[in-house]
This record gives C-alpha cells, sequence and structure tokens, in this order.
C-alpha cells in the first residue's frame, strides 16, 4: 500500500501515495442527455424557457492568454512521470508549462546527481528525461531551485547546463517551493537547513540566487514564494519580523524577481469539489491583493512582475478528486485565475496516488490529486490502466477549447450562481464561450447576449463534455444557436460563433492600443497614457462593472485625466482606438488602479492591524480631528474591500455592520475631538476573514473623507 503525502511534501521512502482501482462504468440508469436547441431551431418540441442570462462584453478585455496559461506539475517521485502517452496527452490539451521536480521535493532534489535524500526518486525521472517529455509536449518547463538544501552555485550550475550546455532555454526558475512552511510560523513540512528561517533570510538568499543565476544567463526569469491572501500563515509576522511573510519579502526583493508564486486549495472544513466550487469566488479578491502587495513595493516596476498559480487543486486529500465536479473545478480553476492577472496555472498533479475511495456521481472517485491514473491500487481497488485521464484532464482540456496563446480572455457574466461562464476574443476575429454547470440534478437552459460583437447567421461550434461522454465531443449539429443553448448537468458546453461579416474589431482600421499605465492619481483624479496605435481617430477610456462597460474618457492623444472619481475607489480600464470610421478596435489589456484620500482633510485616521492568523486579526483605529472646531459625537464609517471580512467584537466604541459598510460609535462618554489635531480618539476590535484581508481604503469621520494616518 503506498504511503501518504501532502502535495508538494516529500513522501519519507518507497512510492508516494493516492493511485486507485478501474473507472466505474456510467450506471445504466443514467437519463439521456438533454439535447441542445435554439430560440426559432427547427426542433418539433417546445423549447424551454431560458433560466439563466449570461452577457458577454468583448470590448471589456481581461488579459491575453500566454503560451504557459495552462500546467501541470510533475515530480522526480512519478515512475510514469514520462510515459511517452503524458506528453501526447498534454499536447491534445494544450499544456504549454511543466513543473519540474515535483513541489517540496525541489528542496531536498540534487539536480546534478538526481537525488533527493530522504524521498524517493523513481527510475527515469532525472532532467534530461523531464525535458525530453516537455519538449515533446511542446511545453517550457518550469523548474524549482533547491532552497531548502540547496546553494546559489548549484542553482546556477543548473541553468549553465539547461542553457548553456544543452539549449533547453528553461526561462522560469522558482527560488523553493512551500518554504513559508519550514517551521518559521510553529508547522513545518518544507526541509530547510538554514539556520535563520525567516522571510528576511529567504528575501536575502532569494538576491544570491537571483544574482547567480542570472550571471550564468541574463535572460532568466526568476520567481519569489509568497503565500496566498487568506491562507496560512499570511497575515502572521514571526518573531522579530518586520511584517508577514509576503511583505517582509516583497519589501526586499521586487528589484532582482520577475515573478511571483502562490499556491491554491480551496480547502475548507468540506472537502468536496462542489464546495470547492463555491470557493473559486475567493480567488479573484486573493490574486488581486497580490498584484496590490506588489503594486506597493515595485510602484512603477510593477507590472513587469507576473503571478504564477504553480499549484491549486480542491484540497489536499478527501473525496472528490478524480469525479466529475473536480473536473468542473478545474476549468472554472483555470479560466478564473487567468482572467485574474497570473500568467500560469499548474494543477497539482500529473500523477499523484490513490488516497480515499467513495463513489461519486455514481462514479469511482480514487481520492487522487493527480489528472492521470497511475495504475496503482487501494486494497482491493485499482485504479485504470496508467495514463488514463480522470476528469480534471478534461476540465483543462476544455479550456484549450475556449482559447490558445495570444487570444484575448474578455468579461462575461451569468445571472446564476451555479452557471459559470468564461469567453475568449479570438486573434481571427471568433468568440468563443464556456459555460459550466455545477448543478448535478438539472439542465441550464442560457440566454446569451453580447456586447462589442455580432453573430452571424451560421450555427455555432458546440463542444460539450458531460456525463456519457468519454472525451470532449463535438455535437455542433444539436440545435444549438448564438442566443440560447442548454448546458447538461454537471457538464461543460463550449460556444464558438463567427462574427457578422463587416463587424467586430476586425473590421476597423485601427489597431490595439497599449496596456494603460498610471501616471499620477490623487484622491479625485487619475492621469493615464498608453502607447498609440496605427489607424486611430480616437481613443475611447471605457471602465468595467462585472461585464458591463461604460465610456469615462475620450480623447485624440495617447494620454487622458479622469476626473471626479471617489476618493478610495478602485476602477478597471481598458482603452479602446476608433477608426475614421467610427469601428472600434480591439480593447487593450486592463489597467486597475485605486484613488487615495485628500491631503488636506479635515481629518485624519490611522488604521492598524496588531497582529493577525490567516483568518482573523485585530485592529486598532485612531482618529484626530484637523479642523479649527470640536466635535461631539462622532462616527467614523468605512467599507470593507470584500465580502469575507468583518468585526466581530470591539472596545471603546460601539460597532454596526450591515453587509460590508461599518459604522463606528463614540462612547456615551466620549468627550470632543478637539480641534487642530490636539486629541485622539482610538478604538479596537477583533475582526475576521474568509479570504484576503485587505485595508479599507477610505474611512470618513461625521461623512468627511479622512486623510490616512
Amino acid at each position: 500500500m503506498a504511503l501518504l503525502h501532502r502535495p508538494g511534501r516529500p513522501a519519507p521512502t518507497g512510492r508516494p501515495r493516492r493511485l486507485a482501482r478501474t473507472t466505474a462504468a456510467l450506471a445504466a440508469t443514467l437519463a439521456l442527455l438533454p439535447p441542445l436547441v435554439a430560440a426559432g431551431g427547427a426542433s418539433a418540441q417546445e423549447l424551454p424557457a431560458a433560466d439563466v442570462d449570461v452577457h458577454v462584453n468583448t470590448q471589456a478585455a481581461l488579459g491575453r492568454l500566454s503560451d504557459t496559461a495552462r500546467g501541470v506539475n510533475a515530480a522526480v517521485w512519478d515512475s510514469h512521470m514520462n510515459d511517452p502517452e503524458v506528453a501526447t496527452l498534454m499536447k491534445t490539451a494544450d499544456v504549454g508549462a511543466m513543473r519540474y521536480p515535483g513541489g517540496s521535493y525541489a528542496d531536498i532534489y540534487h539536480w546534478e546527481t538526481h537525488t533527493a535524500p530522504g524521498g524517493y526518486v523513481a527510475p527515469g525521472t532525472g532532467f534530461d528525461a523531464f525535458m525530453g517529455t516537455v519538449r515533446a509536449t511542446g511545453a517550457q518547463p518550469i523548474l524549482i531551485a533547491n532552497y531548502g538544501s540547496g546553494t546559489p552555485e548549484e542553482a546556477a550550475g543548473w541553468v549553465r547546463y539547461a542553457n548553456v550546455t544543452k539549449n533547453y532555454g528553461a526561462k522560469y526558475w522558482e527560488i523553493g517551493n512551500e518554504i513559508y512552511g519550514n517551521g518559521h510560523y510553529g508547522s513545518g513540512w518544507e526541509h530547510d537547513d538554514h539556520a535563520d528561517k525567516s522571510p528576511r533570510e529567504y528575501a536575502r538568499q532569494v538576491r544570491a540566487y537571483a544574482a547567480a543565476m542570472k550571471a550564468v544567463d541574463p535572460t532568466v526569469k526568476i520567481g519569489a514564494v509568497l503565500t496566498a491572501p487568506g491562507n496560512w500563515p499570511d497575515g502572521i509576522t514571526g518573531e522579530g519580523d518586520p511584517g508577514d511573510w509576503n511583505h517582509t519579502v516583497l519589501s526586499q526583493v521586487t528589484d532582482v524577481i520577475d515573478f511571483v508564486t502562490v499556491h491554491w486549495y480551496a480547502g475548507g472544513s468540506d472537502t468536496s469539489a462542489d464546495t470547492a466550487m463555491s470557493r473559486l469566488t475567493r480567488l479573484p479578491g486573493e490574486l488581486r491583493e497580490v498584484r496590490a502587495q506588489i503594486d506597493r513595493y515595485a510602484g512603477a516596476d510593477s507590472p513587469r512582475i507576473g503571478i504564477a498559480l504553480t499549484e491549486v487543486n480542491t484540497n489536499t486529500g478527501g473525496a472528490q478528486l478524480t469525479a466529475r465536479p473536480n473536473g468542473l473545478f478545474a476549468a472554472d480553476a483555470f479560466m478564473t485565475a487567468l482572467e485574474n492577472g497570473v500568467f500560469n496555472v499548474d494543477w497539482w498533479n500529473t500523477h499523484n496516488g490513490p488516497g480515499a475511495i467513495t463513489t461519486v456521481d455514481g462514479e469511482t472517485d480514487y481520492g487522487d490529486m493527480g489528472m492521470l491514473a497511475s495504475g496503482a491500487c487501494t486494497g482491493d481497488v485499482c485504479q485504470p490502466a496508467p495514463n488514463t485521464p480522470f476528469h480534471p484532464y478534461y476540465g483543462m482540456k476544455m479550456t484549450g477549447e475556449l482559447g490558445t496563446a495570444g487570444d484575448t480572455m474578455v468579461a462575461a457574466a451569468s445571472s446564476a450562481q451555479d452557471l459559470s461562464a468564461h469567453a475568449v476574443h479570438r486573434r481571427d476575429g471568433r468568440l468563443s464561450v464556456l459555460l459550466i454547470n455545477k448543478n448535478p440534478d438539472a439542465a441550464r437552459t442560457v440566454d446569451l447576449a453580447y456586447a462589442g460583437f455580432s453573430p452571424s447567421a451560421a450555427a455555432p461550434e458546440v463542444s460539450r463534455y458531460a456525463r456519457g461522454d468519454s472525451d470532449i465531443t463535438d455535437v455542433t449539429d444539436g440545435g444549438a444557436s448564438a442566443s440560447r443553448v442548454t448546458v447538461p448537468p454537471y457538464g461543460m458546453l463550449t460556444v464558438t460563433l463567427t462574427p457578422k461579416p463587416g463587424t467586430g474589431s476586425g473590421a476597423s482600421a485601427a489597431g490595439t492600443p497599449g496596456t494603460p499605465r498610471l501616471e499620477a492619481v490623487t484622491d479625485t483624479t487619475a492621469r493615464l497614457s498608453w502607447a498609440g496605435t496605427t489607424g486611430a481617430a480616437r481613443y475611447l477610456v471605457q471602465e468595467r462593472d462585472g461585464a458591463h462597460t461604460y465610456l469615462v474618457g475620450e480623447t485624440t492623444g495617447t494620454s487622458v485625466t479622469l476626473r471626479n472619481l471617489p476618493p478610495g475607489s478602485t476602477h478597471t480600464v481598458n482603452v479602446l482606438a476608433s477608426d475614421a470610421a467610427g469601428r472600434l478596435a480591439a480593447p487593450s489589456d486592463p489597467l486597475t488602479f485605486t484613488t487615495g484620500t485628500p491631503a488636506d482633510a479635515a481629518c485624519t485616521v490611522d488604521y492598524h492591524r496588531d497582529t493577525s492568523w490567516g483568518n482573523g486579526f485585530v485592529a486598532t483605529v485612531s482618529v484626530r480631528n484637523l479642523s479649527d472646531t470640536p466635535i461631539t459625537g462622532w462616527t467614523v464609517d468605512w467599507d470593507w474591500p470584500t465580502a469575507g471580512q468583518s468585526v466581530s467584537s470591539g472596545w471603546n466604541a460601539t460597532f454596526h455592520q450591515s453587509g460590508r459598510h461599518v459604522r463606528v460609535t463614540a462612547p456615551e462618554n466620549a468627550g470632543p475631538l478637539a480641534p487642530d489635531g490636539a486629541s485622539t480618539a482610538s478604538f479596537g476590535f477583533v475582526g475576521a476573514n474568509d479570504g484576503p484581508n485587505p485595508d479599507p481604503t477610505v474611512f470618513r469621520l461625521n461623512g468627511t473623507v479622512c486623510a490616512g494616518g
């Protein structure tokens, strides 16, 4: 029986965990899939009423798919890592990145001797063999330099062998795996031989690794390890540290790194994939907070530093890992992350090993975090033959049906919580929409509406993965239309439409403008600039609200100042070029910015997090009145940036929260706030956060916007 191990952590010896038995056949009693029907189509039966509305806006770009967008992890303890079938399957799924040598094994693995003291290394999994699979797949490697038991010189030697001796062109290099798990915060799974296990020492070593590795090949990209906001140990300040892991590391390395890495497992007390799908709503906020942290320390250089989500899955154990709902989660997670600013998402794992054996949706679930079967057994229950795909593989593969490198992700919004929508505007002008029905019991009939795109009269191309499908299946002749489709229960559809001739961005004589840059920002204004494009008669600046956009600026030049913005407000904008005939080209990539608070405000508020522990914190707030008259009976108001933040209990004031809004009222015996900042009112509270915990952006004293303290 295989030994159990956590993803990213070494197995003691022998083969690592999670492999199981042959896939159970679908029950004969499964109902037939509901047909795809189109409004006004030729179906003889009456069309069902739509119960979901999906709005797609091609004028709201979310960024372009990179050539490394879809990735998988590979581990040196996996004897099937380099089977020829792996490269074939991953190439078919448009996998562009493969991460090696396997999570926490990276911090015990020595590339030159192909050894991992304390862990098992399978035959045939050396670096050159791995690169053979990478090249056969048409992917790029993401390599993890050994931080825990290695040195900058060892890492530089690997760069020399990979890129000088062998000419592999390995671009992306992480410095260690989950180094924050080295015991510095009390819990330790990551091997780390450094006497000083603090984030300060990690940052110092990152600088040393970067210098040594770039001295060999200046073109390599160096990645530093961060913890996902809202996940342990985010917010915890270790003894003697100036701040938590992310803030300490970023404050010292932004000038030498090229990307950061985070890992995200949906987790929760319920480890089912169904619960994980609902927890995906946390991920955009967590990724926004990562970007905000980079912005804080890198400033204008921030756009140069990318974000990679190098491990993702529903959970690190339990059930529903190979079952259908985890396939839906995989598709939803890949696209959610990519739409929110990451250039790479890597599934944990290619093969992993069996865990708890359960039955989910009428099929055997092997408790295996791999995309492909390993063929191993738990007791008398064995997995299918090695490299048989599990449902998460098809979830990832379905995102390849949606778009490939260079295509533009655009905004899509669904009116139903159990139906996710993602959209990609392809370089050839077509539009693809992925619909994921997370309801196991009911089909969802979807009305599709578009902004910035006019579909032709041609029937759309439709790909489906649902009950009864052994692979992604072409159902173009199923009666779908551009305006209405029906998505089977626990199923996915990708609908690809061609534009009406003479319409869309391809009909414009203008090109795509450059990504806007924030030149200056105040409490109420923001000055933006961008690289111009040929054929542009004027430029439109549009702000996005969900999948809807509205015009906020217009100019014939390549800069604009947006005015009358609310203090402390966050905005996401794209720039579109219009040709002389008024036809709009494709939008630029987005820019997100936040306005400040007035420098000459009549009050100041200092918000300070005293301590944090991942899902809770203690904060102290101090208020001063800078006006020339005293204030009696004060109130302080703010809005939480995310829905998961709240006040649990407080002191020295009365607290009331409604939704995200918090109002704090002075205690009955409070004296007046003296003018000219002569006195300070302070109060504190215990807060909770389910997900990221960014500070509020604006505070008001008796309705007046205050400056930061």
